[in-house]
């Protein structure tokens, strides 16, 4: 429930016989969990790209007739949580590059970010080196140009990208579209998730394995750490450009991926359940109910109860229908803060000693407020339990935790953050209970935000990170 800035979601078609644009306007919708800001399908049909992005949620960037417009069997789609650049219709995605006004139409590409650069500075320069002004550019846009510009010199997509990927420091899942080809792409450490499937004759990828359900799509498998997928004409064709060595975010068991996904080969309900399981085997608490925080914290409190014995209730009912607003609240509306978007039961809770169950303690506030929600509805006593360790270390992969002074774990002691939060206790699962939940061995996992161990290179950021926390 903490309010965290998502990674943002990517999704890719290719077909012949497909009409691309609408299969990634449900694919879209179903990874809108991963981005609220904007929203953008890009889409070719065999010589010119098309493009509409929008301010909004899926349900809100899109018409009919924008999709009608959208005319192609090649398309890509973005969801954006802003990392860089800021929440701007500018930097929304998909980002076009134009280095057409040098070789023509057929050269254009669009392209599909999911994570973030910590390190702008190798593309910066190279883009200065060819009269390319960078201020002002996202990340997304820069390696957009940065392909361009290797495309100006008559190389083909394949080479610039291959050319372009040594400049890249951070962790990204990309999809490009040429007039002809759809092409995936994921840093070394495979960071952010991307996986592929098989549809109808053709060829689909997204964020998350949840997006291909709605569409009748069936899972292949993941697009390697340091691999190049391009789909044309001809079929598949894998290139590796990096050595690869995964290590896939650990946050998106915790929090970032919906429950009906798959990550490295795990269901992510059943990882959420298992580490409840855990986390009662090392957080036991006198209490009489067990409620979760919703969505996320669900099937970790089901797995809780389960091992206790002790009875889940929904006594926290969240409102489906509050999403990101472009309204802003009216001030008494403003100050209600998670209220607007939880409602407790006093009927179930009143008198009760509770152990409500969340996921993690990024920033605190919004805990707070719950723990402070419950104990007005007439709670005896609220212990709090987490199913991650506290988050001390900021993230500069695709998260929007970069500052570590407001990571509320960074600052305070475990005693000082359950006076902080008003919690009768406050628990949290270990990182060992963390991995045995998740059921893959440790160094296939980024665990920078609980370690501070980060496996790409922070260059010029590195001294933004305190590591005596």
């Amino acid at each position: 429930m903490e309010v965290l800035g998502e990674k943002c979601g990517v999704f890719g078609v290719y077909g012949a016989d497909l009409d691309a644009a609408r299969l990634a306007f449900f694919g879209l919708y179903a990874l809108q969990h991963r981005g609220q800001e904007s929203s953008g399908i890009a889409v070719s049909d065999g010589r010119k790209l098309t493009r509409h992005v929008g301010m909004g949620l899926v349900s809100q960037v899109y018409t009919e007739a924008d999709i009608e417009k959208l005319q192609g069997h090649i398309a890509i789609g973005h969801n954006r949580y802003s990392t860089m650049g800021g929440s701007v219709l500018e930097h929304g995605q998909p980002a076009f590059a134009h280095p057409s006004t040098r070789l023509g139409a057929s050269s254009a590409l669009a392209l599909a970010h999911n994570g973030n650069l910590p390190s702008t500075k190798l593309l910066e320069e190279f883009l200065a080196r060819r009269g390319v002004e960078a201020a002002g550019l996202s990340d997304s846009r820069m390696i957009a140009e940065a392909i361009a510009c290797h495309l100006a010199d008559s190389l083909a997509i394949e080479d610039a990208i291959a050319r372009t990927f040594p400049l890249m420091t951070g962790a990204f899942s990309i999809l490009i579209l040429t007039p002809t080809k759809l092409i995936a792409l994921r840093d070394a450490y495979g960071i952010r998730p991307l996986c592929f499937a098989r549809f109808d004759g053709g060829y689909v990828f997204a964020s998350e394995s949840c997006a291909f359900h709605p569409i009748g799509a069936t899972y292949e498998r993941d697009v390697r750490p340091g691999e190049m997928l391009v789909i044309d004409s001809t079929g598949v064709h894998s290139r590796a450009l990096a050595k690869g060595r995964e290590q896939l975010d650990i946050f998106e068991f915790v929090y970032f991926a919906r429950p009906d996904s798959e990550l490295l080969g795990q269901s992510v309900y059943e990882t959420r359940r298992r580490a409840g399981e855990e986390l009662a085997r090392e957080a036991k608490v006198a209490a009489d109910i067990v409620v979760p925080v919703p969505e996320t914290a669900i099937p970790v409190a089901i797995g809780y109860a389960a091992t206790t014995g002790i009875p889940l209730e929904m006594a926290l009912v969240k409102n489906r229908y509050i999403h990101r607003t472009f309204i802003a609240p009216e001030q008494h509306i403003r100050e209600q803060g998670v209220k607007l978007k939880l409602t407790p039961l006093p009927e179930i809770i009143r008198d009760k000693r509770i152990a409500v169950i969340d996921d993690s303690v990024v920033r605190g506030t919004t805990s707070k407020q719950i723990v402070a929600m419950l104990f007005e509805a007439g709670a005896k006593a609220v212990h709090f339990l987490l199913a991650s360790p506290p988050v001390k270390f900021p993230d500069f992969y695709g998260i929007d935790t970069p500052n570590q002074k407001k990571l509320l774990a960074a600052s305070h002691s475990r005693e000082e953050m359950r006076s902080y939060l008003g919690a009768t206790t406050l628990h949290f699962l270990s990182l060992a209970g963390l991995i045995k939940a998740i059921g893959v061995s440790r160094d296939r996992l980024c665990t920078s935000c609980f370690t501070g161990d980060y496996p790409i290179d922070l260059l010029e950021r590195t001294k933004e990170v305190n590591y005596s926390v």
